[in-house]
């Protein structure tokens, strides 16, 4: 994968958490814990599944504050509000021998991912069928070897957001992002399509897509296809690169509301995607192919439990 289009996934991924919650008037958030049992490495040289394997085990949080709420002509929400997330990895390599390693991973694999970030976020409509959101943040991604000011990343972007109905939403702007060593702006794009009756789907591009049927107002069982990962910036050789960690999951997830405010959401299914990569952080390497394909692992289960909560 070219290293931009898998930097601007992440990116992305950043936005799309913003605008997910842009119409809540009170306090929200969600706990979650994912894990990734024991699955082989697979030898990117030559494709080979070699006896070393690593599993994944994170807990993420995130929430988000109104500072200001109001409701405008278009009886439509203008927002401020805070936003604050946080993501911290383990994970267990075993039997790995160095030259089976990509020259970038000669340190081996990380045992540690940390990323927080916290952030202000306005939303306001232009007309009756278009928004601006506008967003920045600043946060720190590590794999906890040593964390210093590289570490340290901004991020901020403009939104541009049509409603075409209130089912489909499609938004454009520009990125900004210090992740290249210099402030550059990236394009950014946000889909989000879904339907509201018993049967129901939701494409939300590029975090993923599910297909749920409503059993009742407080049981939903879905069938969910994600994208996630984590970024950290690293040493190799004595540069800095940013280093991340990529999974694409499908499974069944049934949603089930435990009262007014709170929803359980547990998930069961299988890794379909995850591997690691490298990318440099200079502008000059943006566009240059990696020589060979990136570290990947072989498919097995995954489960996750996520608490949502809503005041």
């Amino acid at each position: 994968m070219n290293k931009t289009v898998f930097y601007l996934a992440q990116v992305l991924l950043f936005l799309l958490l913003s605008v997910a919650t842009r119409a809540q008037s009170g306090i929200s958030g969600e706990f979650k814990v994912d894990y990734v049992p024991f699955s082989k490495y697979v030898r990117p040289m030559d494709s080979t599944k070699t006896n070393a394997e690593s599993n994944f085990k994170r807990a993420q949080i995130a929430f988000e504050v109104p500072l200001s709420l109001k409701m405008d002509q278009y009886n439509r929400p203008r927002l401020w509000s805070i936003f604050v997330n946080g993501s911290y990895a383990r994970m267990e390599n075993k039997n790995y021998e160095i030259q089976s390693l990509p020259a970038q991973f000669q340190e081996g694999f990380p045992n540690e991912l940390l990323n927080t970030q916290i952030g202000v976020k306005h939303l306001r409509s232009l007309s009756p069928s278009w928004s601006l959101l506008t967003m920045l943040s600043v946060g720190v991604y590590t794999d906890m070897v040593e964390i210093n000011k590289d570490d340290v990343l901004i991020q901020g972007g403009v939104l541009f957001i049509k409603q075409f109905n209130p089912n489909l939403a499609f938004g454009m702007g520009p990125v900004l992002t210090n992740s290249f060593g210099v402030p550059m702006v990236l394009p950014g794009i946000y889909f989000n399509w879904e339907s509201k009756g018993a049967l129901h789907f939701k494409i939300a591009f590029p975090e993923g897509l599910e297909l749920g049927y409503r059993m009742s107002d407080n049981f939903d069982l879905k069938a969910v296809a994600e994208i996630s990962g984590m970024t950290a910036e690293t040493r190799v050789g004595n540069k800095s690169m940013l280093l991340g960690y990529q999974q694409i999951i499908a499974g069944l997830r049934p949603q089930i509301k435990l009262g007014e405010h709170w929803t359980l959401e547990p998930t069961a299914g299988s890794t379909i995607v995850r591997n690691f990569s490298t990318n440099s952080r200079k502008i000059k390497d943006i566009f240059k192919e990696k020589d060979i394909a990136d570290p990947r692992f072989t498919t097995t289960f995954y489960g996750a439990v996520a608490l949502k909560w809503k005041f």
